[in-house]
Order: C-alpha cells, then structure tokens, then sequence
C-alpha cells in the first residue's frame, strides 16, 4: 500500500479534532484559555532504546508513554501528540496492525490523541519520534531548575524496576540464564518486572499536586542519582539524599537483598519514569496530601542544599557512596 492508504487504515482512527482527520499537512489546536503550551520530544531506536523483537503494541506503548512521562514532569495535561515513523523495508500489515493498537490505547487512557506526524521508509532500523504536546496554567510549569535550598525532595512510585526487567529481558530475548538474583523472585515478580520496562507508566495524576507545590520536576529516565545531578545542577544546587529511603517494589527489594551488588543497577539503571519533584517545606503537607488523592505514591528520600555543599548519597551502610556511572548515555 502507499503512504496515504497506510496512513488512512491504521493511524486516521487514532487522529483527534485537532488532527484534521489527517487529511492535511499540519494540526490545528487551541490550548485552553489561561494556559501555556508544554512540547516535548523523544526518538527512539530498535536496538538502543527498545528490541525489535518486543511486540509493537509494546513498542508503541512505549514511545507514546516516555513523552506523556516528561509532560507529567513538567505538570501538564495532554493536548495531543504527533507521530514520525521510519519502517524499515520488510514490515508486516500484523506488525502495524499491533502498533497502531497499542499507540490507540496509551492515546485513549491519557486522552491524547494522534495530531499527525509522518510516514517514511528507511533501510536502517526501525525508529519512531514523538513531539507531544500538553498545556499547563500559565506560570505553573515546574522546570528542573527551580529547586532551591531548604526544598525537600520527592520521588513518585518505585525506581529500579524498569532497569531489572532489561536485564530480564536481554536474557529472554538471547535465551540466556536469568541474572543470579531472579532467584529470588517469583516468576510473577520477573513478569511484572519485564513489564515495568516494555511498558513505562507515566505518571499524569500527579500534575496537580505539582502545579500547586513544587518548585522543580523532572522524570527520572536515566537513572534517579544521574538524574537528580542533573536537576541539582540546573538548579545551582546540591542534594543529599538517602538510597535506603528510596521506594522499591517488593521485586527489587527481594533482588537487592540477594544481590547487594544491584545497588548502581538500581539507581543508575534508569527506565524508571518515576517524577523526582523538589517541594518546599511549607507545602510538604499538601502536597502528600493531593499525592495522595491522585493516587499516586511518593517518597521523601532527602533535601535540596546549596550548590557548595556538594550532593551526598547515603548508601546502604549508612555512607556516603559513589557511582562508576550515574545514568545512562547515549554518549
């Protein structure tokens, strides 16, 4: 088929009012009166940022759900989202199919649909970029640079998870032994694990209690300790914070238990997706308060100091502690 019968069959369905049914070069939206408009973008990569082999409803689950995480972050709602997609040459009508699939039901959950985007072919791998687009009430954004000294710092849900269900997944994937420490775990433990990874959760309900009490946010993506550096720094700051207040799943921690040595896999790993949020003291009571009501669960693990203080990790022990790498790069 080409690119007009491709695109009418498996993305028009998905498209909102804003999308124009897809029939035309661009979008055309109004954010709601009092708003600021919130644009974020993510490309991802099959044997970078997810398997080839990972069903495409997974994949597209995926790349949909990184790009509402940072919108999360920054405490806005979505407004919609445009899709560019590269297949390589030997894609399959079943494999679109399950994409589409998977993209339309992440759309529909966080009520952010398709805007347009575009179709193309490629002879490399398969990749796809997604520009999302929220709104968030006018001088509410909660950028990483706002934390300041005093603040105390906030993690949502559990980190880890996502960088245990990759290493889960690489030994599927190469029929491999589990790592040691899935010993330790039930097998329901590991499927929810490797599902932590296919499949982030971005964590939308919490933008109120952000727009109403942080001074500072971000998604933890690349791993919590390299990203909190990064929002320390951005902010002209430092943090200390202790790792054994950090929130894990019950999977995690049984693994971390067997294996004292998953502690930077755990820290640095990323794939979290979890919100690292800087709140001042003041507003500490509310701000649980509507975490709460959002249903969303978050974590004090430590404070927001003065940029010469130095960031400070306490480990396990009780010491400070230091990491080889502090997040994943791509460079």
């Amino acid at each position: 088929m080409n690119e007009a019968e491709l695109i009418a069959l498996y993305f028009a369905p998905l498209a909102g009012e804003g999308g124009l049914g897809l029939r035309d070069d661009a979008a055309l939206i109004a954010p709601p009166p009092g708003t600021e408009l919130v644009v974020t973008a993510d490309a991802l990569v099959a044997g970078v940022h997810f398997f080839a082999a990972d069903p495409p409803d997974r994949i597209a689950a995926k790349a949909l759900a990184v790009n509402l995480s940072d919108l999360a972050a920054k405490a806005a709602d979505p407004l919609g989202f445009l899709l560019t997609l590269a297949l390589p040459g030997d894609w399959k009508p079943a494999w679109l199919e399950g994409f589409a699939r998977g993209l339309g039901e992440v759309a529909k959950a966080f009520h952010c649909p398709l805007l347009g985007g575009d179709t193309v072919a490629t002879p490399g791998p398969l990749t796809l970029s997604i520009t999302a687009l929220g709104a968030v009430t006018a001088g509410k954004m909660a950028p990483r640079t706002g934390a300041r000294p005093g603040d105390a710092l906030y993690v949502s849900g559990a980190v880890g998870d996502g960088a245990l269900g990759l290493a889960l997944r690489q030994a599927q994937l190469a029929d491999a032994p589990a790592p040691v420490w899935a010993a330790a775990l039930a097998p329901a433990q590991q499927a929810d694990l490797v599902d932590r990874y296919l499949t982030p959760r971005p964590r939308l309900a919490l933008a109120q209690a952000l727009r109403a009490c942080a001074h500072a946010a971000m998604d933890v993506s690349d791993g919590l300790v390299g990203d909190l550096r990064a929002m320390m720094r951005a902010s002209g700051t430092s943090a200390r914070i202790d790792l054994r207040m950090a929130p894990l799943s019950q999977a995690a921690a049984a693994a971390w238990r067997a294996e004292p040595g998953l502690t930077e896999r755990l820290f640095c790993g990323g794939d979290d997706y979890e919100i690292l949020c800087a709140v001042p003291a003041e507003a500490r009571g509310r701000f649980e308060a509507l975490a709460a009501a959002s249903g969303v669960p978050v974590t004090a693990i430590g404070m927001v100091g003065p940029a010469s203080a130095g960031d400070i990790m306490i480990g396990p022990d009780g010491a400070p502690l230091t990491f080889r790498q502090e997040r994943f790069s791509h460079f």
